[in-house]
């Protein structure tokens, strides 16, 4: 090989672009995330712009404002303004330029469907000048906001959720870290493509896959089976696995849930009926009668449900009620079919209700709704075939 060939060959392996021959658009984001942003000159004097990253909040612990330094627990969520919060940051003029906006102040199961419309709106908004998005949420319904946003944004610029398991306001918070990290996360570039991520505890994780495993630990946000996306030490983020969505052709990246296209009185009314030992069918027949077009069963095992709620659920089905199984095990996989039926693969009973909610939203078909499942839900990677 040519001596020039080979200096351009050690270039881009020591920028990371060789990596894009496997992922197409993946590692090209750092190199482009900084595009639109303010200067700042780096020790040996060359100017590099820095990315531009505005901090969105909705509240939650991390805003909280504990009785005293060591009041754990006892705090009021979403009592701190994001400005402040952002302001009291070190060195965060070496990784970004950041701005804030306070959507709310509010614990993140406060906030109704319609609530979770603006705010994705708000999103793509802030994405067409920024180069990367960073969403405060209190963590109880973390998995489902971030959820949410992940199918309904449609840029695919870095969004980047986080909160915290403590207080701003106490010794040991993990607030002003997880807080600095997503915003190191999203200027970096490198989840460009991979819709939401969830940042949490020096951990990245898939929004269609986490969720909150235990009310007080710090690392209570997991990635059941499959793990994290990766790790941030420092100055290092560490990428170790993508989603499937990453490989896809940036022409066909978003999904169909824009919600420029719908109102907010077009979101379907759709519900979790739990099973258990000798589960009534009341859940069931009272969801249908308060309107839900939807409903996710999360069950026993591989998702089976009580004779009674099966009966029910017959019934709901003749009036048109669109159905999704999953297990209530916290992981595992759901493969059964059938009519009114559809599979809900390895999503949580959560995770599928808010797909299933967009789906309803969009269309009444049970057909699409099941494509939809399939192709967007459960996010396996198809390889070809030899």
């Amino acid at each position: 090989m040519k001596r020039g060939k080979v200096k351009a060959l050690k270039v881009l392996l020591a920028t990371g672009l060789a990596v894009s021959f496997f992922l197409p658009h993946l590692y090209l984001s750092p190199v482009s995330a900084a595009a639109d942003s303010t200067a700042t000159t780096s020790a040996i004097g060359v100017v590099k712009k820095l990315p531009k990253v505005e901090v969105i909040a909705t509240g939650g612990t991390m805003a909280g404002k504990s009785t005293d330094e060591t009041s754990f627990d006892t705090y009021r969520a979403g009592s701190l303004p994001i400005e402040d919060l952002v302001k009291s940051l070190p060195n965060k003029d070496q990784i970004a330029e950041v701005s804030t906006y306070q959507f709310g102040n509010s614990g993140s199961s406060a906030y109704s469907m319609e609530q979770l419309y603006d705010l994705s709106l708000k999103v793509d908004e802030a994405l067409k000048t920024q180069d990367g998005v960073v969403v405060t949420s209190g963590t109880d319904t973390m998995e489902e906001i971030a959820y949410f946003l992940d199918l309904t944004v449609q840029s695919p610029k870095p969004v980047v959720v986080t909160g915290s398991m403590r207080p701003w306001t106490v010794i040991g918070t993990d607030a002003p870290a997880n807080l600095y990290n997503a915003i190191k996360l999203a200027a970096s570039g490198k989840t460009k493509y991979f819709g939401t991520v969830v940042m949490l505890n020096d951990e990245f994780h898939a929004a269609r896959e986490v969720t909150k495993t235990n009310s007080y630990r710090t690392d209570t946000f997991v990635t059941p089976e499959i793990g994290a996306l990766g790790y941030i030490d420092e100055k290092n983020i560490r990428v170790y696995r993508a989603p499937f969505r990453a490989l896809k052709p940036a022409s066909d990246w978003a999904t169909p849930f824009n919600l420029n296209k719908i109102s907010k009185k077009d979101i379907a009314k759709v519900e979790i009926a739990y099973s258990y030992q000798d589960a009534g069918p009341g859940a069931i027949s009272g969801f249908v009668a308060a309107g839900a077009k939807g409903i996710v069963t999360a069950g026993t095992g591989a998702g089976g449900i009580s004779k009674a709620m099966s009966e029910e659920r017959a019934e709901a089905i003749k009036k048109g009620v669109i159905f999704v199984m999953t297990t209530r095990t916290g992981s595992g996989s759901n493969y059964s079919n059938g009519d009114g039926v559809i599979a809900g693969d390895n999503l949580n009973a959560a995770h599928a209700r808010i797909l299933l909610l967009l789906c309803l939203s969009y269309s009444k078909d049970f057909d699409t709704v099941k494509n939809w499942f399939t192709t967007i839900g459960y996010g396996q990677i198809e390889l070809p075939s030899k």
